[in-house]
């Protein structure tokens, strides 16, 4: 399906950080026809609607029953970005209620509407990534996956349920890698380490790391899928329109770097010498930590997507110099 200014889409997570970055782009390309929903709590994240032109706002706790009564009536699109996406969440109840049973709703509320429903799940499924971490859509392959949080579980809860039911035929979920870049300030302790990293640089010289507790892994060199938030917008609303896409696709740049990689590509943006500590890493996290991750973007390619990955050092420079440094 193709997008264009008289399409009507509603965006759930609206005001977060990928949420708002799918609204910019929309806009940059014409379309203000858009629905927002979010929760506006006490945190600063209501700053990444300001800029943006959308149509309407409704908090997400009354989003369902709205939809259902036809108030809203229909939409072209729905990009479902909305849910906790707090990795150290333990409120077990929350996150189902929040990630499986609301998307699980907005599912088949939008597939039985005839909207096109796009939403987000999450690299976290994979786990220790000992299955891989291909976006396989089959439901066996599906349940051999060993999430090491709730978080990874609740969203890996939606994919079995969608596989299951038939959904993942009619609709597309992103498994998204280690997202950074502008608009995730409000996400606190969840932002990513080039936001964190910049502060710590700013304020004390220094950016610090987790110490590695496997052996097959030193000190800095655990790896990790970073992707630059515009390839990943880009990457999103191609899936979102391209009709044939349908089922499980991996967002990520397809290659593994290390956090000393990383580390030193924020130096270098800041030009500044590279001061590295490692740090202990919380007890609590120490069982449930990745330690490699890396998208196989191959379905993604084979659905048309031909656009280059930003390189690493590439990204985090604009992500510094063009928002961090003003």
């Amino acid at each position: 399906m193709g997008l264009d200014p008289q399409s009507r889409i509603l965006v759930t997570g609206g005001a977060g950080f990928i949420g708002s970055s799918l609204i910019h782009e929309l806009n940059n390309r014409g379309i203000d026809q858009i629905v927002v929903a979010d929760f506006l709590g006490h945190d600063e994240k209501w700053r990444n609607l300001v800029p943006l032109a959308f149509a309407d706002y409704i908090d997400a706790g009354e989003l369902l029953d709205t939809l259902e009564s036809g108030r809203l009536r229909k939409f072209d699109c729905v990009l479902h970005m909305g849910a906790c996406s707090s990795t150290t969440e333990r409120d077990a109840a929350y996150l189902m209620r929040n990630n499986y049973d609301f998307t699980r709703r907005l599912a088949e509320w939008s597939i039985g509407n005839g909207a096109r429903f796009v939403y987000a799940s999450s690299a976290a499924t994979y786990g220790d990534g000992n299955a891989g971490m291909d976006d396989n859509c089959d439901l066996s392959y599906l349940r051999r996956l060993r999430p090491l949080n709730m978080y990874g579980y609740s969203k890996h809860m939606f994919d079995l349920y969608a596989a299951r039911n038939g959904l993942l035929e009619q609709c597309v979920g992103i498994k998204y890698f280690n997202v950074f870049g502008p608009n995730e300030q409000h996400k606190g302790e969840m932002r990513s380490l080039v936001s964190k990293a910049y502060t710590q640089v700013v304020n004390t010289g220094v950016i610090r790391l987790f110490r590695s507790y496997r052996d097959d892994f030193r000190d800095g060199e655990q790896k990790r899928d970073f992707i630059y938030i515009k390839d990943a917008v880009a990457m999103t609303l191609h899936l979102a329109t391209t009709d044939e896409a349908v089922g499980l696709f991996n967002v990520g740049a397809g290659r593994a770097e290390t956090w000393l990689d990383l580390a030193n590509a924020i130096f270098t943006a800041m030009r500044r010498e590279a001061r590295i500590e490692f740090i202990d890493m919380p007890e609590e996290m120490r069982t449930k930590y990745q330690y490699l991750t890396c998208a196989n973007i191959a379905r993604l390619r084979a659905s048309g997507y031909k656009d280059e990955v930003t390189p690493l050092a590439s990204a985090v420079s604009d992500y510094v110099s063009g928002y961090l440094a003003r």
